[in-house]
């Protein structure tokens, strides 16, 4: 049995709408960001189903409840996300950039292959990917207010909503990796080697994506462009990488790692709301 319960993951069926006036490039200020956001959005829907097939894999192998309950939800709230990314995609893709295919070919091959890989090196890769979501939600929720001030309230609201959810799920991959492969050299082996591998997969394919995209608008080869990716990239290792090797230590455990404020407070907003309205945050409010 896990070591301490989690309570029982809430399936957010969030109706996030992406209408035909959404702009692909939504954060006016920094398009450089929102490419790489949507980079990022563009690898969720061959990721994140990957995730769920490793875990399905996994939990038939585990007899207590308690760890299969945590994972059904896992499963359940990565579902809602790669569609809603899916949606989002598909209107990046007819709005401006079909080029995206491209990288998404790549994906279905490279995802392909790696399902061929024994399941302990996919649940070490589904924990890594887990535990670099942990840097990302704390940069954008530490640097929210520079991030999205002025964005698309609809495209931040949604990142923010995968965010919390990766935050509330962060330790399942890891318990279940953990049930699986309790002790030896070669279980820690394979774990630290996922730590990095589930990341830079997710970075890689990313990279492809916003090149594509900054390719297009005709920011790639301008100076201060590449400039302020460079800072955006800069910031966002400065968030990830210190979580991804506490992830590759031998005493790693993602219950060490506290939950920002804003997640709890968030959590506790959307169980008092209305649930058939998406939960959107004010991005002309300095506040959030």
């Amino acid at each position: 049995m896990s070591e301490e319960l989690i309570p029982a993951l809430v399936t957010r069926k969030i109706p996030f709408e992406f209408p035909d006036d959404l702009e692909p490039l939504w954060i006016p200020s920094n398009p450089e960001l929102s490419a790489m956001m949507n980079g990022g959005s563009l690898v969720m829907p061959y990721l994140e189903p990957f995730l769920i097939r490793t875990m399905r894999e996994a939990i038939n192998q585990i007899d207590d409840e308690d760890l299969r309950a945590e994972a059904a939800g896992f499963m359940s709230q990565e579902g809602q996300h790669y569609r809603a990314h899916r949606r989002f995609n598909d209107l990046l893709k007819e709005k401006r950039y079909p080029e995206l295919e491209d990288v998404e070919e790549q994906m279905v091959e490279s995802y392909s292959a790696l399902s061929k890989r024994s399941l302990a090196t996919r649940m070490a890769y589904t924990a890594g990917f887990e535990a670099m979501t942990l840097g990302v939600t704390k940069w954008i929720i530490e640097e929210r207010v520079k991030l999205f001030t002025g964005a698309d309230s609809r495209v931040a609201s949604f990142v923010l909503w995968h965010m919390v959810e990766e935050t509330e799920h962060k330790r399942v991959a890891f318990d279940i990796y953990k049930a699986l492969y309790p002790t030896g050299f070669k279980a820690y082996w394979i774990r630290m080697i996922g730590a990095f591998h589930g990341a830079i997969d997710v970075m890689k394919f990313s990279r492809r994506a916003y090149k594509v995209m900054l390719k297009k608008e005709g920011l790639w080869s301008q100076l201060k462009s590449r400039l302020r990716l460079a800072s955006n990239i800069t910031r966002f290792l400065t968030y990830v990488a210190p979580f991804m090797f506490r992830a590759a230590m031998p005493w790693h455990n993602p219950r060490s790692e506290k939950d920002p404020q804003w997640v709890t407070d968030w959590i506790a907003g959307y169980t008092s709301s209305d649930h058939e309205v998406a939960p959107l945050i004010d991005t002309s409010d300095p506040i959030m």
